[in-house]
C-alpha cells in the first residue's frame, strides 16, 4: 500500500489523499491500537468527531481526541460492523470527498479490533505510559501490559497520521493527541535511531518512568522535520537544547524568537543566511555554502543585526541566534497540519 500511495501521489496528488487513509488504517490495525484510539484518529482524519455503538454502549471522540457524551446522535453517515456494532462519522452539512472510505476503514479496524481482543481491549494502556500526569504505579502496570521490561530503556517515536511507512514494526502504538495535533506514538527499542516513517520523530532515551519526556522530545523532533530533506530526526541531534526545547511552553514570549520571526516574514534570504551561518565554521565558509559573494554575506549579516539586537555570530549571541531559529522552526512547523477534506495531499517525501 505504502508503495502503491507513493505511485499515485506522483501522479494525482489529490487522488493520493483516499490512498493515505487507507494506508493510516492499516499501520493502526497493524499496531494492534484500541478502539479510542481508532475513533481519534477517524475523527482527527474528518474533523468532525466519530462515534461507536457497541450493544447499546456509546463511545464518541472528538477531532482533538477528546471522549464526549455518550448520547446518539441525529442521523449521520453511519456503517454497520455487526449485528450489535455499528460506527459513525458526526459531519454537519455536505459529505466530503473522503468521508466514505475514512468510514469504512474505521469500521473495518474496529471489526478486527474486537475479533482479536473483543471489546475489553479499549484500555488505553500506552495512554497510562506516556501521560506524565498517571502515578508511576499505574505507568508501571500498563507497561508490563504493553510487554515492557522494568530497568529496560525505550524511545517514543512520533509521526502523524498521514506518514508514509517503509515498513511495518512490531511496536506498541496508539493515536494520541497533543496540543499540536494528532500523532500516532510508537514504543521503539534504546538503539532506534532511524524511523521508518516520513515524517517522523524519535525521541529521548529513557526508562519506563520517563516515557513522558521521550514522548515530548519526539513530538519536537518531529515538529522540526523538513522533508524531503529531513524527514526524520532523532532528539539526539540537539544534545541538551532538546530538553530546552522541551520546557519552553511558548515560542512567542521569547524576544529574540520575535524578532528572528519577523525578520524572516520580511527577509526572504533569512532561513538559508541562518542555516548557513549556523552550520559554517566562518562568514566565508558560509558564504561559500549559500554561493553568495562575502559582501552580499555581510550585508545580510548587517540586517541581522539590526533586527535582532545582538551580534550573531560570536559568543553568546550565536548560541542565542541558534535557539530562536529552533523555536522559530516550532513555531513555523505544519508538519502535523492534516489536510484539508477534499485538498490535495502535501508532499512529504
Amino acid at each position: 500500500m505504502q508503495e502503491l500511495l507513493g505511485r499515485i501521489s506522483a501522479l494525482d496528488p489529490s487522488a493520493s489523499l483516499g490512498i493515505r487513509v487507507i494506508a493510516c488504517f492499516d499501520e493502526l490495525i497493524v499496531g494492534q491500537v484500541n478502539v479510542h484510539g481508532l475513533l481519534a484518529a477517524a475523527a482527527a482524519l474528518a474533523g468532525c468527531p466519530a462515534g461507536l455503538d457497541h450493544a447499546g454502549e456509546i463511545t464518541r471522540v472528538s477531532s482533538m481526541g477528546e471522549t464526549l457524551e455518550r448520547n446518539a446522535p441525529p442521523a449521520v453517515p453511519s456503517e454497520r460492523v455487526s449485528d450489535e456494532l455499528t460506527v459513525w462519522i458526526e459531519r454537519e452539512g455536505q459529505a466530503q470527498p473522503n468521508d466514505a472510505i475514512i468510514l469504512e476503514r474505521l469500521a473495518l479496524a474496529v471489526r478486527i479490533r474486537f475479533t482479536d481482543h473483543g471489546p475489553g481491549s479499549a484500555t488505553r494502556d500506552m495512554h497510562a505510559v506516556l501521560d506524565d500526569q498517571i502515578d508511576q504505579q499505574r505507568r508501571r502496570e500498563a507497561a508490563a501490559r504493553l510487554g515492557l521490561s522494568a530497568g529496560t530503556r525505550y524511545r517514543v517515536v512520533a509521526a502523524p497520521l498521514f506518514a508514509q511507512w517503509t515498513h511495518s514494526v512490531p511496536w506498541p502504538s496508539d493515536v494520541m493527541t497533543t496540543p499540536h495535533g494528532t500523532l500516532h506514538v510508537l514504543i521503539a527499542p534504546a538503539s532506534t535511531t532511524d524511523a521508518p516513517a516520513t515524517p517522523s520523530g524519535i525521541g529521548g532515551i529513557a526508562q519506563i518512568d520517563d516515557l513522558p519526556y521521550s514522548l515530548r522530545t519526539a513530538t519536537i523532533a518531529l515538529r522540526l522535520t523538513r522533508a524531503p530533506a529531513q524527514g526524520s530526526i532523532c532528539a539526539d541531534e540537539f544534545g541538551g537544547l532538546i530538553d530546552i526545547l522541551a520546557d519552553v511552553r511558548s515560542e512567542s514570549s521569547n524576544p529574540d524568537v520575535a524578532a528572528l520571526d519577523s525578520l524572516m516574514r520580511e527577509a526572504p534570504w533569512t532561513s538559508e543566511t541562518v542555516d548557513a551561518v549556523l552550520a559554517s565554521a566562518t562568514v566565508r565558509q558560509a558564504s561559500r555554502t549559500l554561493g553568495i559573494h562575502h559582501s552580499t554575506m555581510q550585508s545580510r549579516l548587517e540586517t541581522m543585526r539590526s533586527a535582532l539586537g545582538f551580534e550573531p555570530i560570536d559568543g553568546y549571541g550565536r548560541t542565542r541566534l541558534g535557539l530562536a531559529y529552533l523555536l522559530c522552526r516550532l513555531r513555523r512547523s505544519r508538519v502535523l497540519d492534516l489536510p484539508a477534506p477534499g485538498a490535495a495531499a502535501p508532499r512529504i517525501g
